[in-house]
């Protein structure tokens, strides 16, 4: 990433329950809420604090999501932060698959923002531009999310972007190291299955050098539910470690 782009890119947390084993819905994907009550405030809380929550178009499709803030009490918070009363709403669609008529497209309070690519075709975006106040094609195949979060940020004024996923989404927010935050909600049940989506599922990493590391910034237990908060750790500097590493044998 050129130097001096880092700065202009939003604030990114993830949030997501997952079963204790690892799952974030059944194998057939129907089972979309299995989480407790106080996970869904938990859910509004946070997009209290964000400027604007994305997510992708499958999870746009199979709920009945609308990505707003919530309730009057949740609104009024937004307020005294500073920030405007609705957040701002973004979906992501590769080929721009993403259903026009899902109900997050019949809701109004807030504009609703669509990033894609090339593959989406004319015909796909002529429907949804009725739909969303915005269309950002970044890529011809592939979402270019470094360049489309810059892009949030310096047309939007996305500060802090919430993502909820799914699990390719995640994923791909993952693998461009552009995830600040997670939370996380372990509930205590079981669903299995080889094929039930993870938190992230999509291409994912082949080896361990690559994967995402973190660091536990917080946990609570509530009844018999876990609430953690993650920091990314960012790469260390090679420079840096090639020092430490210097000093340390210089002390053997």
């Amino acid at each position: 990433m050129p130097r001096g782009t880092k700065s202009k890119l939003p604030f990114v947390f993830v949030n997501f329950a997952m079963t204790a084993d690892g799952k974030i819905t059944t194998a057939n994907r129907k089972v979309t809420s299995f989480s407790s009550r106080r996970d869904r405030e938990h859910m509004f809380e946070l997009r209290v604090k964000a400027d604007a929550v994305m997510a992708g178009a499958r999870t746009v499709d199979l709920n009945p999501v609308t990505l707003g803030p919530g309730g009057r009490n949740y609104r009024e918070r937004r307020m005294r932060r500073g920030r405007s009363e609705y957040n701002l709403r973004v979906v992501v669609s590769g080929a721009g698959t993403v259903n026009p008529r899902a109900k997050l497209f019949g809701t109004k309070f807030s504009p609703i923002i669509l990033l894609t690519t090339r593959r989406a075709g004319p015909k796909r975006l002529a429907a949804l531009r009725k739909r969303v106040q915005d269309v950002y094609v970044c890529g011809e195949t592939e979402i270019d999310f470094p360049r489309a979060l810059r892009w949030l940020r310096e047309k939007w004024n996305v500060k802090k972007l919430l993502c909820e996923g799914g699990g390719e989404l995640n994923d791909a927010l993952f693998r461009a190291g552009l995830v600040n935050e997670l939370h996380l909600t372990v509930s205590p049940i079981i669903f299995g299955g080889r094929t039930a989506p993870t938190l992230a599922d999509g291409r994912g990493h082949l080896k361990l050098s690559e994967a995402t590391p973190l660091q536990l910034k917080s946990s609570k237990r509530i009844g018999d539910e876990l609430f953690l908060v993650y920091r990314v750790k960012k790469p260390e500097n090679k420079k840096s470690s090639d020092l430490t590493k210097k000093r340390k044998d210089s002390k053997r």
